[in-house]
C-alpha cells in the first residue's frame, strides 16, 4: 500500500481550535491510559545520553500525548529530566493540565514550527504520532533542521500503514464514545460534540484513517535520510518495537 497524503481536519488553519483540542485531548488520554510508549523508554534514554542532555523538547505535542506515563518511567533513571511541550497550534489547557501532574514538565505558549525549531531550544527533540502530518519535503526539513542545529531527534509513530491499523481506526468512534466521560479536565462541550452532536467520533475516525495512510514506512524514512545534507555525520537508527497489539515505528538520530 503506497503512502497517501490526504488532509486531516486538525491540520487545517480554519479548523476550530476547541475541536482540535478535544481531539488531541482524546489522543493524550488514550496514550497515557494504556501506556502506549512504555516499550520505547530505552530509545529515549539512548537519545538523551547521546545528546548529552537531560532535556526533551517535544515537538507537535498536541495534547501532550503519552508524556505523563513516559515521564514516570524516565524519571526513575533520569531524576533531572525536564520536558518542554511545544506545538504549532499549542493546546494550552492540556499543557497546563499535564504540567500540574508533573513538576518537571514545562510548555511554550507560542507557536513552534517543527521545520524550524529555534536553536535556543536545546535538548533531545521528540515527535510522537506526528511525523505523518508532514509531506516528504517537510519531514526532510525537520531532519535537516536537526543536523543544522547539531541537535538530536527521536520520532515515534504508533501505527503502521496496514489493514490492521485501518481496522482499528474504523473502530475508533466506539472508543471515543466509551472513553470521553473519563477525559480530564472536564469540558461540557466535549460531551456535547460527542453524544448530542456526534462530530468528534467522526473527526477522530477520519483523522485516524488518514494518519494510517500517511504513516512513513522504514524504507521511506531511510529515503528521507539519504536526501539530507551532511546526513552521514549522524547516526540513524530505525526499527519497530511491539506495544500491546500494535507496533511503534521509530527513528533515532544523533551526531556521530
Amino acid at each position: 500500500m503506497g503512502r497517501i497524503h490526504l488532509f486531516e481536519f486538525e491540520d487545517l488553519k480554519w479548523f476550530p481550535s476547541f475541536l482540535r483540542n478535544y481531539m488531541t485531548d482524546f489522543l493524550q488520554f488514550v496514550s497515557n491510559k494504556f501506556d502506549v510508549y512504555k516499550p520505547i523508554v530505552s530509545i529515549i534514554e539512548e537519545g538523551l545520553e547521546k545528546s548529552k542532555s537531560d532535556t526533551i523538547i517535544d515537538l507537535a505535542s498536541g495534547g501532550g500525548g503519552g508524556i505523563l506515563k513516559l515521564n514516570e518511567s524516565l524519571l526513575k533513571r533520569k531524576p533531572n529530566l525536564k520536558i518542554i511541550l511545544t506545538d504549532y497550534y499549542p493546546n494550552i489547557e492540556a499543557f497546563k493540565h499535564t504540567k500540574a501532574s508533573a513538576n518537571n514538565i514545562e510548555y511554550i505558549t507560542t507557536s513552534i514550527d517543527a521545520l524550524n525549531v529555534p536553536k535556543s531550544l536545546e535538548g533531545l527533540r521528540t515527535q510522537f504520532l506526528s511525523l505523518h502530518h508532514f509531506k516528504p519535503m517537510q519531514a526532510q526539513q525537520i531532519l535537516q533542521n536537526v543536523i543544522n542545529n547539531e541537535s538530536a531527534i527521536a520520532i515515534f509513530e504508533a501505527q503502521e500503514r496496514n489493514l490492521k491499523s485501518i481496522t482499528f481506526m474504523l473502530l475508533s468512534p466506539i472508543n471515543v464514545l466509551l472513553l470521553t466521560p473519563f477525559i480530564k479536565p472536564f469540558k461540557f462541550g466535549r460531551l456535547l460534540f460527542t453524544y448530542l452532536f456526534p462530530i468528534l467520533p467522526i473527526l477522530v475516525c477520519w483523522d485516524g484513517l488518514v494518519s494510517v495512510l500517511r504513516t512513513y514506512s522504514i524504507k521511506e524514512m531511510n529515503k528521507l535520510i539519504n536526501g539530507l545534507s551532511n546526513g552521514d555525520s549522524y547516526e540513524w537508527k530505525l526499527g519497530k518495537v511491539k506495544s500491546g497489539p500494535s507496533k511503534i515505528t521509530y527513528l533515532l538520530g544523533y551526531k556521530k
